[in-house]
């Protein structure tokens, strides 16, 4: 049978089960029935696995016996979806009921099935424990009640002179520094022109290397570097901006400079927003539970599958009233309508 979480899932407001269970139902649906209204919590009730349990029965019979059941008001067939993130996936769960219930019933329980299952539970806030974690330090322990005078009583350390060591003699201390040199300033960190070139100085002191009618110097570079930065702040990538710059070039560019600055400043891409990273502690969005149909597994809502069934295999199983079969009188006469065009055509 399934893993627990998947299969059978048991309807509440069900009459306690007797001997009479099913005794309206036809002997083939009350067969498959009974040992579906035994089967544990969980268990799988696809078509094939309920056809290896019932040896009197096919695959083919066993759906259809599940189609009766689901129109006698019995089961109803929904798929849910699991997991997080990209771990998600569809399953597929029955809900059975040993009462029969009309349609309401079941459209109202599945919608308050849904609604339960795709509110998520906020995360609780752990309690506060008394013990602290490893890394916090140890606190002083107060005074216990049975021995009030303990923290007045404790005799205080003995304050030990400041011992010298043998290698420090009075004549080896440093000499006190003149109040200039005391005051003087900590030397500045070093300024930040140290750092490496930016990318966008690289990208264009590459230009030279990948197509040498645009050789820029470093100076020429500086001037062009806060354009080239506006590039990459619009989200493309180094290639893409060396790529459009070197893309369709004359056979000879005069002034590499000024050419340059003009592809800058004239094919400037657009601003491709930046998608909100989610934070850790956003919860997970809701989970739907799909309602299908019984028959041939087409999804969706309660309302729109009354009996558990699409419109086509409800019109497929309960023919509209009003296509009614000629009456015998006009059958005879459209019979005999037909045989004597017939034998027109024979004589022609």
């Amino acid at each position: 049978m399934a893993k627990p979480g998947y299969g059978k899932r048991s309807a509440p407001n069900q009459l306690v089960r007797t001997r009479a269970d099913f005794g309206l139902l036809p002997v083939r649906e009350r067969y498959v029935a009974g040992f579906v209204d035994h089967l544990p919590e969980g268990a799988a009730m696809s078509v094939k696995q309920l056809a290896k349990q019932l040896p009197l029965y096919g695959q083919q019979a066993i759906s259809s016996a599940l189609t009766a059941l689901s129109v006698a008001g019995h089961l109803r067939r929904v798929r849910c979806a699991v997991g997080a993130g990209d771990e998600t996936r569809w399953v597929f769960r029955t809900f059975w009921s040993r009462t029969a219930h009309d349609n309401e019933w079941w459209n109202t329980y599945l919608t308050a099935e849904h609604a339960a299952h795709a509110v998520t539970p906020a995360q609780e806030a752990p309690a506060a424990d008394s013990t602290p974690p490893p890394w916090v330090p140890a606190e002083e322990r107060p005074p216990t009640q049975e021995d009030p005078g303990t923290e007045q009583a404790a005799p205080q350390p003995a304050a030990v002179p400041h011992q010298r060591t043998p290698a420090q003699t009075p004549e080896a201390e440093p000499a006190p520094l003149p109040p200039d040199t005391a005051r003087a300033p900590a030397p500045a960190a070093p300024h930040s022109s140290e750092a490496g070139p930016s990318p966008a100085y690289l990208a264009l002191a590459r230009l030279g290397h990948q197509d040498h009618r645009l050789p820029l110097s470093a100076d020429d570079c500086a001037d062009l570097e806060p354009q080239a930065a506006e590039w990459l702040a619009r989200g493309v990538s180094v290639d893409y901006l060396i790529s459009a710059l070197t893309a369709g070039l004359p056979a000879k560019v005069d002034t590499p400079l000024g050419f340059v600055r003009r592809r800058l400043t004239d094919k400037i891409p657009p601003r491709i927003p930046t998608t909100p990273s989610v934070p850790s502690g956003t919860p997970a969005p809701p989970h739907r539970i799909l309602m299908e149909c019984t028959d041939c597994g087409r999804p969706g809502q309660p309302e729109a599958l009354p009996d558990g069934l699409c419109r086509p295999c409800r019109t497929a199983h309960l023919p509209a009233t009003d296509e009614t079969p000629a009456p015998p009188a006009e059958a005879a006469e459209i019979k005999a309508r037909m045989t004597d065009l017939r034998g027109l055509l024979k004589s022609v």
